[in-house]
């Protein structure tokens, strides 16, 4: 099975996942419509689709806006809903603007298509953090979901209304946890969009990178274009349908990934300080997934 001669939404499809996504989409022949409130600090950028811009239709608007999303909605085939808020740090400075953007965004993506898109089939991408610190390793999809900042909360709020539209009113949804994905259009002007970016930021710059506590934390790391893969696999396969999956891919330390880049660049440095304690509540020493399903 392919895309080809298909009609795909993507929600933020001017972001990083979102813009390679589209690409590969291009490439195999479907009609892509992007979706993007352009919101730039979190990593919009028309830059992202500069090679694909006469190959895909753009539209700019809120997802939250019902009236835009049904004009959108209502031919597509596939819808890959990756439109979100990602910052846990802005999550809990401003909780409320999590939620419009990471739950009621998401609500009115599927109350619209239970009415004007049924036949649509729809990927959402949401997170590892949704199980907030491990009690086990490594982590599963069976492993209690404790989500422990706004940001995981609303995530996994939202992932419960695909699972719940899905087992409802037959609006066919696949839910995929990711892990820290890194890749060519990730945002590395400021740290809104992982540490990945923002380490690349200030190795390359020069800078130092700074690491709480031993820098030994351990994490997954997902090329984007195996992100991509497995979305195009989860919205083709049926049996994907209603389910949910972690994205986990080759692990390392933060120290090692710190140190990689240093050398890689030939710049910045390395500095270890002491964990803040308000940042102590919101992150895991070690979060390790199992690669398999």
């Amino acid at each position: 099975m392919s895309f080809a001669g298909k009609n795909v939404l993507i929600t933020g499809g001017v972001g990083f996942i979102g813009s390679n996504l589209a690409r590969r989409l291009v490439r195999e022949g479907a009609n892509v419509t992007l979706l993007d409130s352009m919101l730039d600090e979190y990593g919009a950028n028309l830059f992202n689709i500069k090679d694909i811009k006469d190959d895909v239709v753009l539209n700019f608007s809120d997802m939250r806006d019902e009236h835009s999303l049904r004009y959108l909605v209502r031919d597509k085939d596939y819808i890959f809903n990756l439109a979100g808020q990602v910052s846990h740090q802005d999550s809990m400075r401003e909780p409320f603007m999590d939620m419009e953007v990471n739950t009621r965004a998401q609500l009115t993506l599927l109350e619209t298509c239970r009415y004007y898109a049924p036949q649509t089939i729809i990927v959402f991408s949401s997170t590892r953090q949704i199980y907030g610190h491990p009690q086990y390793l490594p982590v599963d999809e069976n492993h209690p979901l404790a989500p422990p900042d706004v940001n995981g909360i609303n995530k996994l709020a939202a992932e419960h209304y695909h699972q719940l539209y899905t087992k409802v009113y037959g609006v066919r949804t696949v839910s995929l946890r990711l892990t820290n994905t890194y890749g060519p259009g990730q945002l590395i002007k400021n740290a809104r969009q992982g540490f990945i970016g923002w380490f690349v930021n200030r190795a390359v710059t020069g800078e130092t990178i700074q690491l709480f506590g031993t820098g030994e934390q351990l994490r997954d790391f997902n090329y984007v274009d195996d992100v991509v893969e497995a979305m195009c696999l989860a919205a083709l396969h049926e049996d994907a349908y209603g389910d949910v999956f972690n994205l986990s891919g080759e692990r390392a330390s933060l120290k090692t990934v710190a140190e990689t880049l240093i050398r890689l660049s030939g710049k910045g440095n390395l500095q270890i300080v002491p964990f803040p304690e308000e940042r102590k509540k919101l992150t895991s020493e070690i979060f390790t997934a199992p690669v398999r399903r």
